[in-house]
């Protein structure tokens, strides 16, 4: 007992005669201020001993009254003139001196407060004339540990809705802009700039843009504290959230480029870790113009732990870019991934694309399942054509899960199409005009600047400078047609188009440089048109000769040797292409040992979102990653990216999912356990998405899972016996009779008891399979088989199972009851005899608990009905006490039913 005062062991002694003798901080159950109902010798009323000891001297007492507040105010709340003497008497004691009382009060006052929320039409203003200007001066307390109790204390209050708009705005409010003030205590603006910004979420947001905001963005550019510009980083995207886009790209959006360059580094770093929050409060232009070229310095920043946090947040930043009806995918409540039904049926013909337009809408580019895919739609091929196309393929992905997609010019699902039709039969009329176009306007013709620009055709080579040679092109053409009437002159302007043609060929695989031949191919077409008589029309046809022979040849070197095509492969226009190249950076070795060794694990969680945000069409960007990280040295890469595999199928639909990632699921496989795992617990969700005959191929894969490295692993195939379950629907029942019925019987024959209960689970599944589909015939023989291997098993969990299995047969109704009474009933029934104590046990729970409640069983006259109850007579009497309970449990609630009735009568 040394170093504890005198006066707390008396106190201790007195609380003993009172039952505190086990009280301790754990002791939740028991209530603390009983002792104020027990009569002592100062023959008090309790009001008047909780008086005594709320302002005695000894401070163990007052931490016990101000510990037991909240039953202090159950006792005492039928009475409106107590409970308004106990307020006072916790006004008072929030006064006390002691900081370990107020403390203790103040963490009382949450539960006090809702229990007076559900007392308020008896006390309608108690908290808020009592309590709450508690909470208020609390913050301001000279003990930290008070106003750290207070400051909680208010959170949860907020957070229940408990206090008055009118409090907040003339109470708290004020209170927090006083102690964030510039000239105030840097202890305390530290502390009200972290409340600020956790209560930020909590207000309404007027009232943080008008009352909070102007002081964040003043706490942001405070020089004096770093801690406080610290906390206004980390809790930017809350603040963002908290009052919207406007206010955010308005006021915040300058203070976060300053938090992002400023000097110590720990700041920059919690810029980084909350800039996908604050991304996604921007507009998608401040989005791409101001924030991507900020998050590159961040990326970029000389410090280490900068990068890393950048590098972190780099997948869930590039995410922000995601359009949801270019993905043609949403996220369900449950939160898993879904194909986006179509809104309505777009007539593929309602909207013509023009010709040599580039494939830039995000819902048409969703669509394409093909990294083959051309960026440019010919002129050859009709939009009736390239729309069936789509439909083909869209209907085929996801399980016949089918959405319609559209022309390249149609809106997503739900949109108005009527503008955009418009302005597309605009765009075909002006390329019919350049069509019909003579030579000598070819330069009309031409598209602009602003509309060969895009941010696709920005990170390329540069392209070769033909300006001078379509001017001196122009040129011959008017000199010709100024100075001969003849036609054929016409076939000089040809053979120059040609020239210029042949010129191209080596860029024929940029965007820009395909517009320009197609531009060309209509000037060439419009020359040879004018030329008239035999020998025009001879010169005209080896003019046709000699460009067919350039496109073949323009064709094949196309063919053989694609230019640039390691750069065009990361290309894509959704995102800024800096980002993406530093994403697909993350596998480099490189990065492991400059920035974070756990960098390409940061870089396989976040690439699903990254696909999705790209869309299937720019998958071609992300595939050579996701086969390095596949392949990883690290199991912690590759098990994330297990894990996932099922979500990127459904982004990239059957066919790119058949072709890139079946043969990394393959992989997966036959990796490590935990790996292994990732893809066991989504493989329903995986194989549903492919083809029947894809799908088809894994029933001689399954059995390898119930392989594990260590045998130990049950979690494993209980996981296994899980996902059977759910595989079943995805096969006739001649494969699940086949295959999958083998690996059920091993896994009912484990170690584990947890894996053999769920295994029986699945052996009913797989008898209403049978039933479900007629397949009676594999039905009877599947019984046949249970009944050999476990009614006539030779240990006793074995009959125990069958017993079990009966049960589930009978509860689920997998089965026609009369198949069931005819194979399974007898065999059951002859369990009544088993030596075994446990067995007889289960087999009196199925008949009491399940098949007897049955109606089948309970009509008159039934033939069966007389062995189940005789059966169940017998094992009322049986010799083992948990037998005979369980075949009379129900009994024995009828009989107490009948002498409540008797005694009632």
């Amino acid at each position: 007992m040394a170093g504890i005062p005198l006066y707390f062991v008396d106190l201790q002694d007195d609380l003993d005669d009172f039952g505190f003798e086990d009280y301790g901080p754990d002791c939740d159950s028991m209530r603390i201020t009983a002792f104020l109902d027990i009569p002592g010798q100062d023959n008090l009323t309790p009001l008047a001993r909780l008086e005594k000891y709320a302002f005695s001297d000894n401070v163990f007492n007052r931490q016990i009254i101000a510990r037991g507040l909240l039953d202090v105010f159950r006792d005492f709340s039928n009475n409106e003139e107590d409970f308004l003497t106990v307020m006072e008497i916790v006004v008072r004691l929030s006064e006390d001196a002691e900081p370990t009382v107020r403390t203790e009060l103040m963490e009382q006052i949450p539960p006090i407060a809702i229990f007076l929320q559900e007392s308020r039409p008896k006390f309608p203003t108690a908290f808020f004339e009592y309590l709450m200007p508690i909470v208020v001066r609390y913050l301001t307390d000279v003990n930290n540990q008070v106003r750290k109790a207070g400051q909680e204390a208010l959170l949860i209050l907020l957070e229940q809705d408990l206090v008055a708009q009118s409090d907040i705005e003339n109470k708290v409010c004020p209170i927090l802009l006083d102690l964030s003030a510039p000239d105030s205590d840097d202890e305390y603006k530290v502390e009200a700039v972290n409340i600020i910004c956790k209560m930020a979420s909590m207000l309404s947001r007027t009232t943080v843009e008008h009352m909070l905001l102007p002081r964040f963005c003043e706490l942001c550019s405070d020089g004096k504290l770093f801690q406080v510009r610290k906390i206004c980083a980390a809790n930017f995207g809350d603040i963002c959230n908290a009052v919207g886009q406007e206010a955010t790209e308005r006021l915040l959006i300058p203070k976060f480029f300053e938090l992002c360059s400023d000097s110590v580094w720990g700041m920059r770093k919690a810029c980084a870790e909350c800039f996908m929050a604050v991304s996604y409060t921007t507009s998608p232009e401040v989005r791409r113009s101001k924030l991507s070229p900020l998050f590159i310095s961040l990326i970029s920043d000389t410090c280490r732990w900068v990068r890393q946090a950048a590098f972190q947040s780099l997948g869930p930043f590039i995410s922000t870019f995601a359009n949801p009806s270019s993905a043609g995918l949403y996220i369900r409540e449950d939160g898993t991934l879904s194909i986006r039904p179509p809104a309505q049926d777009v007539n593929s013909n309602s909207c013509q694309p023009s010709n040599n337009i580039p494939v830039m809408s995000s819902s048409a580019n969703a669509a394409l399942p093909s990294s083959e895919q051309p960026m440019e739609i010919k002129p050859e091929s009709s939009t009736e054509e390239a729309s069936a196309e789509v439909r083909t393929k869209l209907s085929e992905d996801l399980n016949k899960n089918s959405w319609e997609g559209s022309s390249d010019c149609c809106a997503s699902p739900g949109e108005d199409v009527s503008g955009l039709c418009q302005g597309d039969k605009t765009a075909a009329g002006a390329s019919e005009g350049t069509k019909e176009s003579s030579f000598p306007g070819l330069s009309s013709g031409l598209p602009s600047a602003e509309d060969v620009f895009n941010t696709f055709l920005y990170w390329r080579p540069p392209l070769p400078d033909i300006s001078q040679d379509l001017e001196l092109l122009q040129f011959k053409a008017e000199k010709h047609n100024d100075a001969c009437s003849v036609p054929c002159n016409n076939c000089v302007a040809s053979s120059e188009i040609k020239k210029v043609l042949e010129s191209l060929q080596e860029h024929i695989d940029d965007p820009d440089v395909q517009a320009q031949v197609q531009v060309l191919s209509a000037a060439l077409r419009a020359a040879q048109f004018d030329s008239v008589g035999d020998c025009e029309a001879k010169k005209m046809e080896e003019s046709e000769e000699q460009h067919r022979g350039t496109s073949v040849f323009l064709r094949k070197e196309q063919e053989n040797n694609p230019p640039f095509e390691d750069d065009k492969s990361k290309l894509q226009d959704i995102i800024p292409q800096p980002l993406l190249d530093q994403y697909l950076s993350m596998t480099d070795p490189a990065r492991a040992q400059t920035v974070d060794t756990e960098i390409a694990k940061h870089c396989a969680y976040s690439l699903p979102g990254v696909a999705l945000t790209l869309g299937r069409q720019n998958w071609h960007c992300l595939k050579d990653t996701y086969e390095t990280l596949a392949s990883d040295v690290q199991w912690k890469v590759r098990r994330t990216l297990a894990f996932s595999i099922h979500e990127l199928a459904v982004i990239l639909g059957d066919q790119l999912t058949a072709a890139d990632l079946v043969p990394i699921f393959n992989g997966f496989l036959k990796d490590l356990d935990e790996v292994r795992i990732g893809v066991l617990k989504h493989l329903y969700d995986f194989l549903k998405l492919l083809h029947a005959d894809k799908r088809r191929e894994y029933l001689y894969q399954l059995q390898e899972f119930v392989v594990t490295d260590n045998s130990r692993n049950w979690r494993f195939r209980y996981e296994l016996a899980e996902q059977l379950i759910l595989i079943l629907e995805l096969y006739n029942p001649n494969d699940v009779y086949d295959y999958l019925r083998h690996i059920a019987l091993t896994l009912c024959s484990d170690k584990v008891s947890e894996v053999r209960w769920i295994s029986f689970k699945l052996v009913v599944a797989i008898l209403q399979k049978f039933y479900a589909n007629s397949a009676n015939a594999l039905g009877l023989n599947f019984i046949n088989e249970l009944v050999v291997r476990f009614r006539h098993c030779s240990k006793w969990v074995g009959r125990q199972a069958f017993a079990f299995i009966c049960q589930a047969v009978v509860e689920e109704e997998c089965m026609p009851v009369d198949q069931f009474v005819e194979h399974l009933l007898p065999s059951l029934l002859s369990l009544a005899s088993d030596p075994v104590p446990n067995v007889r046990v289960l087999l009196a729970k199925a008949l009491r608990q399940t098949l007897l409640e049955k109606a089948y069983f309970k009509s008159v006259g039934n033939p069966h009905l007389e062995a189940a109850e005789e059966t169940i007579l017998a094992l009322q009497s049986d010799r083992d006490q948990d037998v005979s309970f369980f075949a009379t449990i129900k009994l024995k609630q009828d009989n107490m039913d009948n002498i409540t009735i008797e005694k009632q009568n």
